[in-house]
């Protein structure tokens, strides 16, 4: 059968569907004249025709497989570039609370080699409590500084007038003269009520590198520390957000954006973060705060005394009938202590290396509580006000017991702390 015989046609009218193999090569098209398929050859149009249609198929083909693979590219990318919960939660603390860190600069004079008095420039964060201008930030981020200088986020400067300060909780207020609209106020929460493991979300101005946000969750509670003036610092809150420095003094906040501390220091062997960092309780803050801007100081309760612990080898060095509490070594003439009538020490004793004040009464309990050491003691009258009354177990370094009331005063700017 060959391409364009009458019988070729005839064939095609009974009904043909699809291509037909002959023994010449040829191309088969519609004529829509006839109702028929009309054979063709290899040569001009016909090569040119069927080429075309394998080409049609060839680019329909390559079209398809690229619309797959950008579809599949397209899921993947999704899928890889979607925010998990945690992140969303980042990002979201970080936007409505970055705004109101602040960096810190301040200006110490020291002496160099030659005694020439030179100036050294440091560096910290802080947070915007008070829509009025308010800063708080750490007491050794500002200590003996002669100059203050405050970055808002928004790159706007602004001279720093310091209006109190509590190194004993390393805790320090700072005032700017800016207006409200420039101003994001950080929302407190609450540190009473923190668990192990709870998120905890660092923002502060670490290397001086601009603002930067560290997360971690709370690694334990109820930590103490010694301040640069070696009181100490209860409640303190451990982390292993990372805290740099230029971190110090910038909020500590939960997983809602409230301010649960206040970034203070860490314990590191280089220098840099190790994932052991410390922060000032949010509620510590919150009890010096009023003072700190209404007196420029926080009026701690006084007890008047100088306590030590008493050891159960020391103790037993002394032959006391207790091997537990807070020896009384030194009393302030005229303090709350004296005026109740509990006795300092009045003689010297060897203990090991140690030359100490013997002789004064042992306070064994506080409002009922008994207390094992001198830090006990100290802890419990710190969290009352001035003017308070607390009741004391006391014992006679000669034997015998005996309840004391004392009545708190405000503690004198000139006393330190001594153990």
């Amino acid at each position: 059968m060959s391409c364009g015989t009458r019988e070729t046609k005839k064939w095609l009218r009974t009904g043909f569907v699809g291509r037909v193999s002959s023994p010449t090569s040829c191309y088969w098209k519609w004529d829509s004249d006839l109702g028929v398929m009309e054979p063709g050859d290899l040569s001009g149009q016909g090569l040119f025709k069927r080429t075309r249609g394998v080409n049609m198929r060839f680019i329909k083909s390559l079209w398809l497989f690229f619309v797959v693979i950008c579809l599949s590219w397209s899921g993947f990318h999704v899928t890889a570039c979607a925010l998990t919960e945690d992140e969303r939660n980042n990002i979201d603390v970080y936007d409505r609370v970055a705004p109101g860190v602040v960096n810190i600069s301040s200006t110490v004079l020291e002496h160099d080699f030659f005694f020439n008095i030179v100036p050294r420039q440091g560096a910290g964060s802080g947070s915007i409590i008070d829509p009025r201008g308010y800063i708080l930030t750490n007491h050794h981020v500002i200590e003996d500084a002669t100059k203050l200088e405050v970055t808002l986020a928004n790159g706007k400067k602004y001279g720093a007038k310091l209006i109190g300060s509590d190194p004993d909780v390393d805790l320090a207020v700072l005032k700017i003269e800016a207006k409200r609209q420039d101003l994001t106020v950080i929302p407190m929460g609450t540190s009473e009520s923190l668990k192990v493991g709870q998120k905890a979300i660092a923002i502060g101005n670490p290397f001086g590198l601009g603002q930067t946000l560290t997360t971690g969750v709370i690694s334990s509670v109820g930590r103490t520390i010694k301040s640069s003036n070696g009181a100490l610092v209860d409640a303190i809150i451990q982390t292993d957000a990372s805290i740099n420095p230029g971190n110090s003094g910038g909020p500590l906040l939960d997983s809602s954006g409230r301010m649960i501390g206040i970034t203070t220091a860490i314990f590191s062997p280089t220098g840099a973060s190790v994932g052991i960092g410390f922060a000032i309780p949010v509620d510590t803050a919150k009890r010096v705060l009023n003072d700190l801007i209404e007196k420029g100081y926080y009026a701690y309760p006084w007890l008047g005394a100088t306590l030590m612990t008493l050891s159960p080898d020391l103790a037993e060095a002394l032959k006391l009938s207790v091997n537990s509490g807070a020896m009384v070594v030194e009393l302030a003439r005229g303090g709350p202590a004296d005026r109740a009538g509990i006795k300092g020490g009045h003689s010297r004793a060897q203990f090991g290396n140690n030359i100490i004040l013997v002789g004064g009464d042992i306070i064994v309990g506080v409002d009922g509580e008994p207390v094992a050491d001198a830090d006990s003691v100290i802890r419990r009258i710190r969290k009352m006000r001035a003017g308070d009354r607390v009741s004391m177990e006391i014992v006679r370094w000669e034997g015998g017991r005996k309840n004391v009331t004392v009545t708190l005063s405000e503690r004198p700017k000139t006393f330190r702390h001594r153990r």
